[in-house]
């Protein structure tokens, strides 16, 4: 349960965090690039103060080959590659297009790769769940042309949301 009411609090955060994104990208004052670097910028001090105060005290280092595929996996390709192909799918399309798809494929990709790399169980409810993400996906991807956002933006002094 409690892994669960955190994922669910992610998903609040970015879900909110992501709509304050877009319409800053928006404005076209800040491009994709610039975003994703105060992100990382803010956020970087404060994973590594909750690193130092949970983690640290305990003089753990991991091994070399499990930090190695955490620079790898997480760093590399989900952290840097994730970020930057989101971010400049959110600065070309609608926020409530983008989102669901970059963040309903992840579930559905690591449910796959965990069943065949990590040898993890795989079931009915998980086959129907990866199912309804590819048809949500597959509904997303191919509604009719993207609408021009004619929604306010968040930024009250800002002339316009193009």
């Amino acid at each position: 349960m409690v892994a669960i009411v955190f994922a669910v609090l992610a998903g609040l955060c970015w879900g909110v965090g992501e709509v304050f994104t877009k319409s800053v990208l928006h404005t076209k004052a800040i491009g994709p690039i610039t975003a994703i670097a105060v992100r990382s910028t803010v956020a970087l001090p404060v994973m590594w103060a909750v690193w130092a105060a949970l983690v640290a005290g305990r003089k753990m280092e991991p091994e070399t080959g499990t930090l190695l595929k955490l620079i790898l996996g997480s760093g590399l390709i989900a952290g840097a590659g994730g970020m930057l192909c989101f971010y400049l799918a959110l600065s070309f399309g609608e926020v409530s297009r983008v989102k669901p798809i970059a963040f309903s494929l992840a579930p559905a990709i690591a449910v796959m790769l965990g069943v065949l790399f990590l040898h993890e169980a795989f079931d009915w409810r998980k086959a129907g769940g990866v199912a309804l993400i590819i048809a949500g996906v597959i509904v997303l991807a191919t509604a009719s042309g993207a609408h021009k956002n004619t929604a306010p933006s968040l930024n009250p002094s800002a002339a316009s949301v193009e």
